[in-house]
This record gives C-alpha cells, structure tokens and sequence, in this order.
C-alpha cells in the first residue's frame, strides 16, 4: 500500500484505468478532473510545504502521517491536508476497477462477517457512514493494532493513519468526486460506487496489516 509514498518529491500516480474504465457508475469526466486536478494539486502542495524540510522530507509519506504530531506547527496543516490528500486518493484509485463490486472472498470477508454479522449488514452500515458525513470527508474499512477492523469517518483529507489506524477499503464523499453526474445525490453515488469496488484490492490491504 506504500508504493506512492515513498519520499519527496511526491509524484501524481498514474490511473491503473483508463478514465471511461468506471462508467456507467462513476463518470470519465468528473474521474478526469478529480485525478489530474484534485489529486495533482495535493501532490504539488505537499512538495511545496516539505521544500527545504530535510530529515522530515526524507520520511515516508505513511510515516508522517502516524506521527502528525511531530511535523512542526508550521507546515503540520498543509502535511495533514495535502499528504492526507495525496495518501487517500493514491489508495482510493487502486481500490476501484472496471467490472468490480459483488462480495468480498477469503480471509477479508471472514474478518468482515466476524465484526458485522455478514456482507449486506457491513454494507449497509458503510453506506449509512458514507451518506452521514457532514460537508466533505471519507468513510474506511479500516483494521486497528489488536487486528480488530471497523467504519469510521474522516473529515477533510484527514487519513485513517492519524488515528493509529490502517485503511483496508475508502470512499470519497466530497463533492468534487460526484457532483458532475450525481449533483447533491450522495446516496446514489454512494450505491454506484459498490458496483467497482476492487475487492482484490482489499484483501490485499488486509493481508499486508495483518
């Protein structure tokens, strides 16, 4: 999961999809824009607000995220704001793919049924997170130290790392990744996006935090 975050200077990643890959769920232009625009713009302020930063531009991004606090007050919001950024898209792009969705396989969706009960109890209580998050944000799949996974929300660009956690499945909620098609219907992007979800993917995070 730590591929694009290595040390600075930060790099956008490329899609590992052509833009139209999503349709009819997520549309070619507002996935265009979000990915060359949004996301570019995370990386370009993060390299600026680590410029000339020495030993704390040497870390990895992940790192510095799980230790926040230790970036100094100067640039703490633009590292928060731009790295968190630049981490939870890097993830959220990887954790689609064209003919995606259905239910999740293997240890994932045995750690999944343990903590929800099944599949759809998980899925409607991520979707319910999802729909909930007041202004912008993300909602996580995401697992703790004791191995324990859960749902929780984050605001702005926050990551999941800031908290001790680490994210195994994410979803965008902000605006700018649905407005073009779904306007102010959240939970019609939020039931849209199920059918890419990359479980693969998932199970992938997983494995590596365990």
């Amino acid at each position: 999961m730590t591929e694009y975050f290595q040390h600075m200077p930060y790099e956008l990643p490329k899609l590992p999809y052509a833009y139209d890959a999503l349709e009819p769920y997520l549309d070619a232009r507002t996935m265009e824009l979000h990915h060359a625009k949004h996301h570019a713009t995370y990386v370009e302020k993060l390299n600026a607000a680590l410029d000339g930063q020495g030993d704390l531009a040497a870390k990895p991004l992940d790192a510095l995220l799980r230790d926040i606090t230790a970036v100094p007050e100067a640039i703490r919001m633009a590292v928060k704001n731009h790295g968190g950024g630049h981490h939870n898209h890097s993830l959220f792009w990887k954790l689609m793919k064209k003919n995606g969705g259905g239910d999740p396989s293997g240890p994932v969706s045995e750690a999944i049924t343990q903590s929800f009960g099944d599949i759809k109890s998980f899925r409607d209580a991520f979707t319910k997170a999802a729909v909930g998050v007041f202004g912008s944000g993300w909602a996580w799949l995401v697992i703790d130290v004791s191995e324990k996974i859960s749902i929780i929300t984050t605001p702005n660009q926050d990551s999941p790392l800031m908290q001790g956690f680490v994210p195994l499945l994410g979803l965008d909620v902000w605006e700018h990744a649905y407005y073009l098609k779904y306007q102010n219907r959240r939970p019609e992007y939020v039931e849209a996006w199920w059918h890419v979800v990359n479980w693969d993917q998932v199970a992938e995070n997983f494995d590596a935090a365990m």
